[in-house]
């Protein structure tokens, strides 16, 4: 059974890529996180919007490194260690929790 997982694509008021993720995220999905980044490659920068996302495992961190030079993450503080431990601290950003 495949995990959950609902891709958006869009771009914000100035132009820029945002590709919005919603769910879990692991090797029964990772591919479709994989081409929806392929599909952006046009762009300098991509936001992936990891907020609503509840769980990532190496399958879908794989599916980001190639294109690790374009990416900024906005995550949740739930997959901030995880995205830590894989090197990605330094692209992640982690709104304040209201």
């Amino acid at each position: 059974m495949s995990t959950p997982l609902t891709l958006t694509p869009a771009r914000t008021p100035d132009g820029a890529v945002l590709l919005t993720a919603v769910g879990e995220i692991d090797m029964s999905n990772a591919a479709a996180l994989a081409t929806a980044l392929t599909d952006t490659e046009d762009a300098a920068t991509v936001t992936v919007d990891l907020t609503a996302v509840e769980y990532i495992d190496s399958a879908g961190l794989a599916a980001l490194f190639p294109h690790i030079d374009r990416l900024r993450l906005v995550s949740n503080s739930l997959l901030a260690p995880v995205l830590s431990i894989a090197g990605l601290d330094d692209i992640t950003t982690i709104p304040d929790q209201q």
